[in-house]
């Protein structure tokens, strides 16, 4: 077989994914948006509308503010367990990971065991003040469950980068007399960076879409995933759906082209 044969054979798999999964359900998902009553003024509406805007506008601060508390969150923890040898290390990183084998429902019916109606943080709110707290089905019990949601993802990202952290860096400035603020800013983080770009990206556009969770959660919040299942199912206005849809994604994938420059370039390529 010659070797242009053998390139066109990796090719071809590569090509029907593209086709089947992205280019097809997308030019789809593109006509559906323009061919409804709405037309291309859905694209309009989005912005205009107060409700699609603020949804948009809660949607992303939420997934903002879940991708920095994620970052902050992970970037400890990676610093923490990277290189250092002590007992329970691996039952801890266990732990830490383990929201990995959870799908989104089953985090949002764990945040609600925790801050709903009858839920351990109320029962115990209740008992003490005579108050129950209920969290779980706000803003901030959504961000719960997108935290305990993202933290193992990108605390294994971070983790891998800060486990090939050349130690010698760390000892080599702190004989300069760097105190431990300096080393963070001026060796650490910029050794992460690339690593907490790519994380964080994914983060964002995770909390961006998360639906499992926010269907669970948010009865009460007009998150886009929910917004956009509303008018598929419940108004039926599927142009319209597709329409927020294609901006939804629109706006995570410049998100993670952002971020892969800067990745890129924090790498020097």
């Amino acid at each position: 077989m010659t070797s242009k044969r053998f390139d066109l054979l990796l090719i071809l798999p590569l090509a029907i994914f593209t086709l089947a999964f992205l280019i097809l359900p997308l030019a789809r998902l593109a006509v559906e948006a323009g061919s409804g009553p709405g037309g291309l003024a859905n694209f309009v509406a989005i912005l205009t509308e107060a409700r699609f805007r603020n949804s948009l506008f809660v949607t992303l601060i939420l997934a903002v503010v879940t991708t920095v508390a994620t970052l902050t969150v992970a970037t400890i923890a990676a610093q923490t367990l990277a290189n250092r040898k002590f007992l329970g290390r691996g039952l801890l990183l266990s732990l830490l990971t383990f929201p990995l084998a959870f799908p989104g429902v089953v985090v949002g019916f764990m945040i609600i065991l925790f801050g709903g109606r009858l839920g351990l943080v109320g029962g115990v709110t209740k008992s003490l003040f005579g108050t129950n707290v209920i969290f779980a089905y706000s803003l901030f019990g959504l961000f719960l469950g997108y935290l305990y949601f993202s933290v193992p993802r990108v605390l294994l990202t971070i983790l891998a980068a800060a486990e090939k952290l050349d130690p010698s860096l760390v000892e080599a400035a702190r004989s300069l007399g760097a105190g431990p603020f300096a080393i963070q800013r001026d060796v650490v983080l910029p050794a992460l960076f690339p690593a907490m770009y790519t994380a964080g990206a994914l983060c964002f556009a995770t909390a961006m879409g998360a639906f499992g969770t926010a269907f669970t959660l948010a009865t009460n919040i007009d998150v886009v995933p929910m917004l956009i299942y509303t008018e598929f199912t419940l108004a039926t206005n599927a142009s319209m759906a597709a329409a927020i849809s294609i901006a939804l994604g629109l706006i995570t994938w410049v998100t993670l082209a952002i971020a892969r420059s800067h990745a890129m370039r924090g790498e020097g390529v």
